[in-house]
Order: C-alpha cells, then structure tokens, then sequence
C-alpha cells in the first residue's frame, strides 16, 4: 500500500475540492450534517467534539474563502478518518498536505494554514474506532500543479494545463516541466456552472427540476436512460459549457499548433464526452485522487530538503 511516512510522520494528502473532499484513497462530497445525537440512518457518522457529523451526502456551496466557516475543518477531520481507516492507523504524527487555487493562494495561503493547525491534537470516533492525531505541520500548494508534478518529465516545449474542478478552473502555462509563475489563472468556471446551466435548460422543457445526481452522472458517464428529449438538452448544455473553455483557454493563448493540453479534475470527462478535440493534442489525467498524491509528494520533497 503506498503512501508517505517521513521520520515517523504520516504525511497525508487532502484535496479540499468545492464538490468533492480527495484524499490518496478516496472521495466523498463536501457537504456537512451536523447532530447531537447519532443519527439513525446511517453508520457512517463522524463524531468529533461532542457531536456527530454525516458527510458525504451532498456538495456544499462555492466559497471563496474556505476558512470562513466550520465546514472545511469538519471535512478535513472526516478526510483524516477515512485516511486513516484504509492505513489501519489509529494513532499518529501527521503533516498535512493541503491546497488552494492558484490565483488564490498568495492571499490565503497563511490564514488557511492556521485555520487547519488551530488544534494539534484532534481526537475523533469513526465506525467505532478512536483516533488521535497530532499536527505537526500544514504545508499548502498550488492546485493543478501538485496533480501533474509526478509527471513533469513529460510536458516537453510548451504546455497549457487545465484542472477543472467543481467550482472553479485553474489555468497553467508549463513549459518543458516548468510551470511558467505569470501564467496561472484561476476562474469561476467549475462543472457546478455547466450543471447550473444544464438544470435550467432541464427546467424550461420539462417543467420540472432534474435531480443534481442525475445531471452530474450524465457528465461522469457521457450518456443517461432517459428519454432523448432530455438527455438531447444535456448534451447541448455540455457541448456549451466545453466550448466556453476552450474559449477561455484561448484567451490564456492557448494555441494547438504549439501547444499541448491537458486537462484533469472533474472536468476532463465533460471535455473528454462533449468536445471534439478540435486537432489538439490532448491528454486526459482521469484519476481524480491524483491531485491529493502530488501534494503528498511535494510535502515530502519539501520534509527531505529541511533535512539536508
């Protein structure tokens, strides 16, 4: 099983996405229940401070600032245990290796840090099983970045990359594996708007609300068993959302004649289903932890040169 422990320390990934909380071994929504008692239909409730929370059941709202709420600690606590359960670790030291938008992370990279190392000790309940994890540090990356770095060696000449992820798009500009500092761009252009987008088209022909699920399944799979009059607008609404990337891409000059394109996040199967490629050269990076794993990687990296 293959993760990161440096001189005793477990070093643990956590992709803190809009839609999805990814860690090296999983994903689950970001939404966030609240109880003060155990909640009755589910076992798999998190209790952490007295209470008792259920993630995972639904996506919470786009913010621009992740700190601003209690949310984005739950969610780290409940990402440490389930980490921590496919480790078969109870008890540990732990680095935390986190991220934020690329054009947002001069601004709120400290706050953010502080906001995940308030407490050093963090003790929790979850499927039963007491943990105790002590915070020894929070490292904090640029997104997009940290989800190619094991691959660097393969963006030859100039490349564009695009991590699209549920609530906003980052943009990088890498050339021969060195990402290019003046050329990154982050924008409110996650799947989320192609589902705003899809719904509200959903709406004015059917005259009811398509379920999110059913609209974010579609995207994932590229097809639905619904009858054609449906999936016909949902098909349309992602080849618009597509085109509108590109067009942003091309605003960063994106040129295909120069240029290669890779696109990762949760946006890459909505690009990979609904676009045509246009004669790019594209690659997809589809494994949707991988952003998680380059974190991890470069706390190590990181860990290694304090030491030398």
């Amino acid at each position: 099983m293959e993760h990161y422990n440096y001189n005793g320390k477990e070093i643990i990934g956590i992709d803190h996405g809009f839609g999805n909380i990814k860690c090296r071994h999983g994903v689950f929504r970001s939404g966030v229940k609240a109880y003060d008692s155990e909640p009755a239909m589910t076992s798999d409730a998190l209790l952490y401070d007295g209470k008792y929370y259920v993630v995972g059941e639904e996506h919470k709202g786009f913010v621009s600032d992740k700190s601003q709420d209690e949310d984005y600690y739950i969610l780290t606590v409940a990402a440490l245990a389930k980490e921590l359960e496919f480790r078969h670790i109870t008890e540990c030291e732990a680095v935390l290796a986190v991220g934020l938008p690329v054009q947002w992370i001069g601004a709120q990279k400290e706050a953010f840090r502080k906001y995940l190392m308030r407490n050093e000790l963090i003790e929790f309940q979850y499927h039963g099983q007491d943990y105790l994890v002590r915070i020894d540090d929070v490292q904090v990356f640029p997104q997009g970045f940290a989800g190619v770095v094991q691959r660097l060696g393969d963006f030859k000449g100039l490349n564009i990359l695009a991590d699209i992820g549920n609530g906003t798009m980052n943009t990088m500009l890498i050339k021969d594996g060195k990402p290019i500092s003046s050329r990154c761009y982050t924008d409110k252009l996650g799947v989320e708007q192609c589902i705003i987008r899809m719904s509200n088209e959903l709406l004015a022909v059917s005259g009811f609300a398509m379920p999110y699920d059913v609209c974010e399944d579609f995207l994932r799979r590229g097809n639905a068993e619904l009858a054609e009059k449906y999936t016909s607008v949902m098909r349309k609404a992602a080849e618009e959302y597509s085109a509108m990337i590109l067009a942003k891409l091309r605003e960063y000059e994106f040129n295909p004649e120069i240029m290669r394109l890779t696109v990762m996040g949760g946006g890459a199967c909505i690009l990979k289903h609904f676009w045509n490629g246009e004669n790019c050269r594209v690659q997809y990076i589809e494994d949707i932890c991988a952003t998680a794993k380059g974190y991890e990687l470069l706390a190590l990296n990181n860990l290694k040169r304090r030491d030398a």
